[in-house]
């Protein structure tokens, strides 16, 4: 049935159209005695004067910079209130929000970066950290090769936050944990024992910073450190025959976790 009205006052429906409010905020703002309307029909419909009007208009201002009910209520009816105080103090709340969001959208852009560049650092950067033999280009390489998996966007989450003073930590945990691995070779380390199986478990950890390994894929991973030549020559160059011995202790110790290293699977 559609509401009465008349020429003193204007029905919730035609209330909420003119101010863009709801009717269920308009009933919500009668039941709890902010705005009510003044008159009603014969028929019990609610019908707003000029002076509801004009409170209801003060209302949606109010709100619409962040005031919360009660506050309002303050506002309007507390002739003792401290209204430029409390617009200031909303104020404040809002260039917090503003600040907040801004950061958010500074994050949301290094995540977006991390995702397309998976580095966020300047060549020389890269350079400075890794050392010259480290090729700008890798990381695009590798974004191209690996950037639909889940071990990229772990990757890219974890690089969006990181500091060049991080990254140089990291290089130089890699850095120490390969010097390890050439000691341990010379000193004659078989792969299965304690020793061998503990630098292991320190690659993944190592690793880690990149993104979670597990067992599986670090055979996965060994197997590549002596198949590819780029990398073959990185662990060769620190050792002869590194890569191979590495290889040899990674399978070694996924053997001793129940895993067939010739089945092994990126997983």
């Amino acid at each position: 049935m559609p509401e009465e009205t008349d020429a003193d006052g204007l029905t919730v429906g035609q209330v909420s159209a003119r101010l863009g409010v709801t009717v269920r905020a308009l009933h919500h703002w009668d039941q709890i005695g902010l705005a009510r309307p003044s008159l009603r029909t014969a028929a019990g419909y609610r019908l707003y004067t000029a002076g509801d009007l004009e409170r209801l208009h003060r209302i949606v201002v109010y709100r619409e910079i962040g005031l919360g009910l009660d506050r309002i209520r303050d506002v309007l009816d507390d002739s003792t209130a401290d209204v430029p105080g409390a617009l200031r103090a909303q104020r404040k709340q809002v260039a917090e929000r503003i600040d907040r969001l801004q950061q958010l959208s500074a994050g949301l852009d290094r995540m977006i970066d991390a995702h397309e560049r998976g580095l966020l650092l300047t060549a020389e950067q890269q350079a400075a950290i890794f050392g010259p033999q480290w090729d700008p280009d890798w990381p695009a390489q590798a974004r191209q090769r690996y950037g639909d998996t889940v071990q990229w966007r772990q990757y890219a989450e974890r690089s969006a936050s990181r500091t060049p003073e991080e990254w140089q930590d990291i290089a130089d945990a890699m850095t120490g944990f390969e010097r390890a691995l050439g000691e341990a070779m010379d000193a004659g380390v078989t792969p299965g024992s304690p020793e061998a199986r503990h630098l292991v478990e320190r690659h993944r950890e190592v690793f880690a910073a990149y993104f979670p390994l597990t067992r599986q894929m670090q055979v996965c991973l060994g197997r590549r450190y002596e198949a590819d030549p780029e990398f073959a020559a990185h662990y060769d160059g620190i050792r002869a025959g590194l890569a191979a011995w590495f290889r040899r202790i990674i399978d070694a110790d996924a053997r001793a976790h129940g895993i067939d290293p010739d089945t092994a699977t990126w997983q």
